[in-house]
């Protein structure tokens, strides 16, 4: 029999897909259960681009993932050439069953109507049956890689916990196990192997206190009776942990910490917890330094082995912001003053780091408003800049919830005082711009204020997953966003043959069989050495852009300080001369104290004479009155004479000679 290379496209593709379960559906599922589930659905999707061209056809409901994932498959072959479609389906083929060729009887080279991919429910545990009835190990498979020969065996993966979200980009409620956690927000949630815990949080004015895990491969709740270890010896007493609202949880190692929180009896100073899952207790860590006031709502931002705190509401709702630095290493607080305009004071916003370098806020409110602006704090010069943000300007907001993903910063919910923010956006740290990334509607979970994003690489897939919240209800759902890197499928395999290095271009989804497990159809990613190649030229482009913006800026600041050392000359000249004058000015102050000093001496002196002329007029008046005195008494005698000698006469007695 002749050799599969030497038949022509497309009988070649047509003799293929007759093999391959393509030309008969009555023995399709039959002859595709021979393939792994990513083999038969790649295999499908190119059959499809080879026959009927790109796909143009609505996609399928989201109760049929198995359609859902066959018509993903096939959009994500864009426009692909037919005769591109061929040669890949036939190499696929080739590395799955070098010998499939001389096992063809006979083949019919027209299209085929689709089929369906469904295996009976037993298949996952069903060995294929040998030529005697008897059941046998499936045989490896040899493909060739690069003229060498690697042994495969088939295996069926079956996909638990967040694998089980195939949708990318949308939310999706995730269908958990075990008793829920009570209903909250302003809880505190970090991730550590593999799972979400959550502690504390508000419901219906309480502080609560409960630790509940959530097994992210199981997608299972359990509550940890954790105690809170008092003391350091091995014997010390283990108490409850007093329930709290507004803290913020942190992972760091193989541990986390539960920084500040408003409790019911708020101490002075913010309070350091740490939990080991291993032994699963609580500490009270202790710190040296001043630490920061008591307080909820702040952000912990954590930048390499330090945690920054900033902002928040005191127990007597004072907003603050200030800027702590707590170092792990030796635990020690450190009271920032950075330079520069800081943010208004504010709690209930959000934080993130990027590069190790820039600490950046967003949002929040105060007790009468929200805010949507942005602040970046550079951690190495310690100053707060304003920069100018890009795209769509998000709307004020508190109470969201932030992860980072590289140099993407996701923020999801918040609310502005009247109603919850209903979009998911994301913002690139590098350029500043803001996109929206999904929108929700109607009063869901996922619109509500203090609930908490998190970031999980679980199997090799990036995921966001939310808890709680309010929005006039509390919330306990679990809500994940299955991230996924957007590649242009044209760009790879448009104006460019199939090489034998070409790799198999599809995203990841999901299937589901008929007794209801979830399987992973893991196809390989397309080619991306050519979009590397590309990234790393526009990230070369872009560091040459930044190189030539620093040098321009560096030439600016040049001139900067050439002036500015102009104005320090001109300003120590004009200190010199305003010293001259200061110093004529203080001689002639001199001098005038000096006439100051004589005229006071005068004016002494003259007040001395004018106290001996009052008491010169003093005499002068007491002798004037002694006078009038005198004079008025020898009046008075000369009158009595006078009327003595009338009397004398009248009487006869002579008058006296001596006064004739």
């Amino acid at each position: 029999m002749a050799s599969p290379g030497s038949i022509a496209y497309p009988d070649r593709f047509y003799a293929a897909a007759a093999y391959a379960g393509f030309g008969a559906a009555s023995s399709a599922s039959a002859s595709l259960s021979r393939f792994q589930n990513d083999v038969a659905l790649l295999l499908y999707a190119l059959h499809q681009q080879a026959t009927a061209g790109p796909c143009n056809v609505p996609k399928p409901r989201a109760w049929s993932p198995v359609e859902q994932s066959k018509w993903t498959s096939w959009h994500g072959l864009g426009s692909m050439p037919t005769a591109e479609a061929m040669r890949l389906f036939v190499k696929i083929l080739e590395e799955e069953d070098p010998g499939w060729y001389s096992r063809v009887p006979e083949f019919n080279p027209q299209p085929v109507v689709d089929i369906e991919m469904h295996k009976p429910k037993e298949e996952a545990n069903i060995l294929p049956a040998s030529t005697n009835g008897t059941s046998s190990v499936p045989e490896p498979k040899t493909i060739s890689e690069n003229g060498s020969s690697v042994e495969t065996q088939d295996k069926v993966v079956i996909l638990e916990g967040l694998s089980t979200v195939s949708a990318h980009e949308e939310w999706t409620a995730l269908s958990v196990s075990g008793q829920r956690p009570k209903p909250r927000y302003e809880h505190g949630a970090t991730i550590l192997q593999d799972k979400m815990y959550i502690f504390g949080g508000n419901h219906n004015g309480r502080y609560l206190s409960d630790l509940q895990v959530l097994d992210l491969k199981s997608l299972t709740w359990s509550k940890v009776d954790a105690k809170l270890q008092e003391g350091m010896s091995d014997s010390a007493k283990t108490a409850q942990v007093s329930p709290c609202a507004g803290h913020s949880l942190i992972s760091c190692g193989n541990k986390f910490f539960s920084v500040a929180g408003h409790t019911k009896d708020p101490s002075d100073s913010i309070t350091v917890k740490e939990f080991d899952p291993h032994t699963c207790t609580w500490s009270i860590v202790r710190t040296y330094g001043k630490p920061p006031v008591s307080r909820g709502g702040q952000s912990v931002t954590l930048v390499g082995t330090t945690l920054v705190v900033f902002g928040g509401e005191d127990a007597k709702r004072g907003l603050l912001n200030d800027l702590h630095i707590l170092d792990l290493e030796t635990m020690t607080w450190d009271d920032v003053d950075a330079i520069g305009i800081p943010p208004a004071p504010r709690s209930d916003h959000a934080a993130a780091c990027h590069a190790d370098r820039y600490l950046l806020i967003f949002g929040g409110g105060s007790h009468a408003t929200c805010f949507n602006d942005l602040h970046v704090l550079d951690l190495q010069t310690m100053e707060w800049s304003r920069p100018k943000q890009q795209g769509l300007i998000p709307s004020p907001r508190a109470g969201h919830a932030g992860a980072t993903v590289g140099e993407n910063w996701y923020i999801v919910g918040g609310g502005n005082n009247k109603s919850g923010v209903s979009e998911t956006l994301v913002l690139n740290m590098s350029t500043l711009a803001w996109s929206v990334v999904s929108t929700v509607e109607g009063r869901v979970p996922l619109a509500s204020e203090g609930m908490t994003l998190l970031y999980s690489n679980y199997s090799g897939e990036d995921y966001l997953i939310s808890f709680g919240g309010y929005n006039g209800r509390y919330s306990n759902e679990v809500y994940a966003f299955k991230l996924s890197v957007k590649l242009d499928p044209q760009s790879s395999t448009k104006d460019q043959p199939i090489s034998d290095t070409t790799s198999r271009v599809l995203e990841p989804e999901v299937e589901i069989s008929q007794d209801g497990k979830i399987r992973e159809i893991a196809v390989d990613n397309a080619d991306l050495k050519n979009r590397n190649d590309e990234a790393n030229e526009q990230l070369l482009a872009a560091l040459k852009a930044e190189k030539e913006e620093l040098e321009a800026t560096l030439n600016r600041e040049g001139l900067q300080t050439v002036q500015l050392k102009e104005e320090i000359t001109e300003a120590e000249a004009r200190n010199t001369e305003l010293t001259k004058e200061l110093q004529a000015v203080r001689g002639q102050l001199a001098a005038e104290q000096s006439r100051c000093f004589k005229l006071e001496v005068d004016v002494a002196e003259l007040r001395q004479k004018l106290q001996s002329l009052d008491a010169l007029e003093r005499e002068v008046e007491l002798l004037r009155r002694q006078k009038a005195a005198s004079e008025q008494a020898a009046l008075d005698a000369k009158q009595k004479q006078g009327s003595g000698g009338v009397w004398g006469w009248l009487v006869g007695t002579p008058p006296d000679d001596s006064d004739s």
